[in-house]
């Protein structure tokens, strides 16, 4: 059996390719590959695509620098749809955008997942940067027992809210809470990628396990 084994190629030989990011869940682009640039990225794990204009494979960012580094690649139920999640180097859309689909029809709320990585992202740029007037280089600069202090601060402010039932302001407080959280695991080096690790290797068929039914 092959890696490739029951992807359904149309008659000239192509299937669609999902591109997304791996950290951010977003979907960066739609593309097209033959068996050949299929084969290439199982092997290489470098997102490779075939050309339909130009009759050719192509590597992302060979030229422009903004690379893939394939994660894992998947099939949908029919076989006809492949997924590549990637870790995206620069942007996926050749007009510089970060993705190619920036153009909404319908705007919406964006996955948790997709903005906790964002701001995850944002955090760690801003401690390696340390930006004049910036919250999170202020709040660096007080050490890791400071950046702690207000996680504790912001759980005691999100247990207030839920014993009261208000639901707007136990959002607001969630979200101060989940902030401080990140820039503490920031902090240390510890990613959202990591914790989602420890919550999938809980999960099990009869749903999800907690801490103390694991071991």
């Amino acid at each position: 059996m092959t890696k490739i084994e029951g992807v359904k190629f149309d008659e000239r030989g192509l299937v669609p390719i999902v591109t997304q990011d791996a950290r951010t869940g977003e979907v960066l682009m739609l593309a097209w590959a033959n068996e050949e640039a299929l084969a290439r990225t199982l092997e290489t794990r470098e997102g490779t695509y075939f050309s339909r204009s130009r009759n050719e494979l192509w590597i992302k960012g060979a030229t422009s620098g903004n690379t893939q580094k394939v994660v894992s690649v998947a099939l949908d139920c029919d076989g006809d749809a492949v997924l590549y999640r990637v870790e995206q180097s620069g942007p996926a859309c050749h007009t510089g955008e970060r993705s190619c689909f920036h153009t909404p029809l319908l705007e919406g709320a964006d996955s948790l997942d997709g903005v906790l990585a964002r701001v995850y992202e944002t955090i760690t740029e801003r401690l390696r940067t340390l930006p004049e007037n910036s919250y999170v280089a202020r709040l660096h600069a007080g050490g890791i027992d400071r950046v702690l202090k207000k996680v504790a601060e912001e759980a005691g402010e999100v247990l207030l809210e839920a014993k009261n039932g208000d639901r707007e302001a136990l959002a607001t407080e969630a979200a101060d809470l989940v902030f401080h959280l990140l820039f503490a695991l920031a902090e240390v080096g510890v990613t959202p990628a990591d914790v989602a690790s420890v919550l999938q290797a809980r999960e099990g068929k009869s749903g999800l396990k907690g801490p103390k039914d694991v071991g």
